[in-house]
């Protein structure tokens, strides 16, 4: 069995859903975003699967096996990286500034509070302040920080991209301006890293282009869903923003950096009609953007998993994938293409395993 088979594709999605039996060094339990997951390599693409002990599926041997048939596919844990054991000059545990992502990615988030995270407001797949709370991480990361623990995760573990995100900020930009300065200090420590920046639609969109100036390689805007029902359940404070500022933002994102340099997730398992989903996901390759659908496994701590929602059915995940990667195939984009960023990890979603 070879990687962009249809029977890779139904495995890799069950994978995604069902979990796999392995011990995963590095794991994430907490934070922003749709999942928790181990961090593995399966055919030496990055992947993060739950960790589930009765998952059928199960990984021996650096292998893949259901009911005891070996499905093909080569998988490795993540190892713990070496500056993990480190700590900034002023006192702080490298892991609590910024976390491996696969086997090669760094990740942040820049502040670990957002406006929304009022019971009546927030997203409800989301625990960015959980992993505060646990004492997981740090409030707010300096640009100072975050550059000394990038140059170490690319001297001693070979990190060969960067991504950063942050929570809702009070002011206009939504926080995307303090990213402008945690880019340029990291660039200053570690010239040429390809990193990607993760914001909601700014107020003032010029800082779309300062970020840009500062050395960003590629952008995320986030989304989740083009269903405007579906945004007031799931992110009743985020939907407040009017998809008609996301437009715009993408747009000037596109002008910007360029095709295929900005992105947006779309959740798999939020009731959105499949079909919309993937008319939405054409609509917006047709723009220059990257949709990097993703199976919604909701994390502890979220009111998601509070109120017992699953994650969809593989069979769900497999299709809506395989449609939105052959448009994305017919477009010529890939998400490697992006250098950083989750659409170029590829890890939270199958769109690589899609072959986009």
């Amino acid at each position: 069995m070879s990687v962009g088979t249809e029977e890779t594709l139904t495995a890799r999605a069950e994978m995604a859903v069902y979990g796999v039996q392995v011990d995963a060094p590095v794991r994430r339990s907490k934070g922003a975003g749709p999942s928790d997951d181990g961090h593995l390599v399966v055919d030496g693409a990055n992947a993060t699967l739950p960790i589930v002990a009765d998952s059928p599926y199960q990984v021996r041997d650096g292998a893949v096996f259901r009911n005891g048939l070996n499905l093909g596919l080569s998988v490795e844990p993540v190892s713990r990286p070496r500056f993990y054991d480190l700590t900034t000059a002023d006192g702080v545990p490298y892991q609590q500034i910024a976390l491996l992502h696969g086997k090669d990615v760094l990740a942040t988030t820049v502040v670990q509070t957002c406006i929304r995270y009022d019971e009546s407001t927030r997203c409800r797949f989301c625990s960015i302040e959980e992993s505060l709370r646990s004492g997981a991480t740090v409030a707010a990361k300096t640009p100072k920080q975050l550059a000394e623990v990038a140059e170490a995760a690319v001297r001693l573990d070979g990190i060969k991209q960067m991504v950063m995100t942050t929570g809702t900020t009070t002011g206009p930009d939504r926080g995307a301006r303090n990213l402008v300065r945690c880019v340029r200090a990291v660039l200053e420590a570690v010239p040429g890293l390809p990193i990607q920046v993760q914001i909601e639609p700014p107020g003032d969109l010029s800082v779309i282009t300062d970020l840009h100036s500062a050395g960003a390689t590629s952008i995320g805007i986030h989304v989740e869903s083009l269903d405007d029902e579906v945004r007031r359940r799931w992110m009743p404070g985020k939907s407040t923003v009017p998809l008609a500022e996301y437009d715009a933002a993408w747009d000037e994102a596109v002008r910007v950096f360029g095709h295929n340099r900005v992105s947006t997730y779309l959740l798999i398992g939020m009731g959105e009609d499949p079909d919309e989903l993937v008319a939405g996901a054409a609509r917006l390759i047709s723009r220059g953007i990257y949709p990097f659908v993703v199976p919604l496994r909701p994390m502890l701590g979220t009111l998601a998993r509070t109120d017992g929602v699953l994650p969809p059915d593989p069979r769900l995940v497999r299709e809506i994938t395989a449609r939105v990667a052959a448009l994305l195939t017919e477009a010529g984009m890939r998400g490697a293409d992006q250098s950083a960023g989750c659409a170029a990890c590829g890890a939270c979603s199958l769109l690589s395993a899609a072959g986009a």
